[in-house]
């Protein structure tokens, strides 16, 4: 009994110890970082039609405007994770958050499609500091399990939180000033990460790191641009040699990157994480839920705007129930999986995604707003819960030395499965879309405009009589509100079926308890 005391003992001052002073302000310093990059992931979409009627981009410069941010950052997370654990999470950090402010400056004020190609690159090189060293400080900053759990659970509320802010602030900017004006919000917030982050954030990182590999880097970005690279290329425009010629080249870079890390003694990402089977299952369990999501997250707002007639700022709000949902769910995610369990937590959060999905296949254009403002409740309240957990398992799983390489799988998993998502579901909607019945006496060069995309109907449609105008734009609604119901349906089968996997890979799996707890 005596020794049962001397342990609790030990362990209740061994968190007493560990329980730094100003904790929760430098979470909050952490959360505004996560804020930043989950908003500028979404105001772009807003800002696409002011921006191309300012610069003019082609067809594929726009394509590239709006792909080469993730392109980068999912290229350069693995290596970024590595290099916060070898150099220091907080420098790694600040450095990325002055230049994340720099470049925002950039984007705000390109003069030309290719400088603004350019700017969107050196915003995602500057991105992917942040994510993986924000979560890896996290690990660092909350020894107490309980506390971690709370703390990881405010961050992912908070990149919920950016998401959904994103299009309400970007919607208010856009009808009042200037399209550059959604990059220039950033600036403030930075400066006051960068000051408060300074006297607040602990130092923290891999104390015998061993050298940072650049073969290592250079295999691991080249292989996964070119697989996001690809994937969405095929989505876009069918399969063709090129595609396959791109892919083939971005699995055999991997390749090489995975034998290269067993080889080494010292590896940008230690493999042997992957034999934890909580952690890969976390993993896997993240990347499919963001595949099957993609296609609501992706043309959602379109359907707000383009088939319910809604502004930019009206959509942002009408969005907001999936923020909401999120952030509660993902804070009391830790304290439901303890008192219930993992995977049932986990499997429960996903299985109500699943089910919302499947609701959406009975979408109308005519679907009442409170409908739909249901399903999206749901959605972000599994969603919270299911992606807190994995969090937390993710980095519960490792040694604190490598939170950043492990924040940065979980990070790339939720890129790539984006990725995936966007290019499956994005076909589907994309194909059902493109084959609608043109009614009679549409001239054939609208006709062509309008099967590009539903805001080329809108467009095609404002051009023609009334009664034309508005026989095409109804067709085209109809169409593409059948794509979103079937890519709804796959979705929904995606989610199901991750549920019904993370329930039994996750079998056994816990989160740690509170010291004392």
């Amino acid at each position: 009994m005596s020794g049962e005391t001397g342990t609790a003992a030990r362990g209740e001052l061994h968190g007493a110890r560990d329980r730094r002073p100003g904790r929760w302000l430098a979470l909050a310093v952490l959360a505004l970082a996560v804020l930043l990059v989950a908003v500028d992931a979404t105001v772009l979409g807003l800002a696409t039609p002011f921006l191309s009627e300012d610069l003019r981009p082609s067809g594929t410069q726009l394509l590239w405007i709006g792909d080469v941010y993730s392109f980068v950052i999912a290229g350069l997370l693995v290596s970024m994770g590595s290099l916060g654990d070898r150099i220091g999470r907080k420098r790694l950090l600040l450095c990325g958050a002055v230049a994340f402010g720099a470049v925002s400056v950039l984007n705000a004020y390109a003069s030309s499609p290719e400088m603004m190609i350019a700017a969107r690159a050196l915003l995602g090189v500057a991105g992917a500091t942040l994510m993986p060293s924000t979560l890896a400080l996290i690990r660092n900053i909350f020894q107490d399990p309980q506390e971690r759990s709370l703390a990881i659970g405010i961050w992912g509320a908070m990149a919920s939180a950016g998401a959904a802010v994103g299009p309400v602030v970007g919607g208010f900017l856009l009808e009042n000033f200037w399209w550059g004006s959604v990059f220039l919000i950033n600036l403030p917030v930075m400066a006051v990460l960068v000051l408060v982050g300074i006297k607040l954030l602990p130092e923290s990182k891999d104390p015998a790191p061993g050298p940072w590999d650049l073969p290592s880097v250079l295999l691991s970005m080249a292989g996964i641009v070119a697989v996001v690279y690809a994937i969405k290329e095929g989505a876009t425009h069918g399969l063709s040699w090129q595609v396959g010629g791109i892919a083939a080249f971005g699995v055999l870079a991997l390749t090489g990157f995975v034998r290269r890390q067993l080889s080494l003694d010292a590896p940008l990402l230690d493999m042997r994480l992957f034999h934890h089977r909580g952690f890969s299952a976390a993993v896997l369990a993240d990347l499919l839920t963001v595949l099957g999501l993609s296609g609501m997250v992706f043309f959602l707002s379109q359907f707000l705007q383009l088939v319910q007639d809604r502004s930019p700022l009206e959509a942002g709000l009408a969005e907001l129930p999936a923020a909401i949902g999120a952030v509660t769910a993902g804070l009391l995610a830790g304290q439901a999986a303890r008192r219930w369990s993992v995977r049932s937590v986990v499997a429960g959060g996903l299985g109500a995604i699943g089910l919302a999905l499947a609701a959406l296949m009975w979408l109308s254009a005519g679907t009442d707003y409170p409908v739909l403002g249901a399903v999206l409740l749901v959605v972000g309240v599994g969603a919270g819960l299911s992606f807190t957990v994995t969090a937390d398992v993710i980095l519960s799983s490792v040694p604190k030395e490598q939170a950043g390489s492990a924040a940065a799988v979980s990070e790339t998993a939720y890129e790539l499965g984006a990725a995936l998502g966007i290019a499956v579901l994005g076909s589907i909607v994309t194909g059902v879309y493109r084959d609608f019945a043109v009614p009679a006496g549409i001239p054939p060069a609208s006709a062509a405009e309008a099967r590009e995309s539903l805001g080329g109907a809108v467009e095609s449609a404002g051009a023609l009589p009334a009664d034309l105008g508005d026989a095409l734009l109804g067709s085209a609604r109809d169409a593409f509100v059948e794509g979103l119901r079937i890519a709804s349906g796959v979705g929904a089968l995606v989610l199901l079926a991750t549920a019904v996997a993370a329930w039994f890979l996750l079998r056994g799996q816990r989160l740690e308890e509170g010291y004392g707890g």
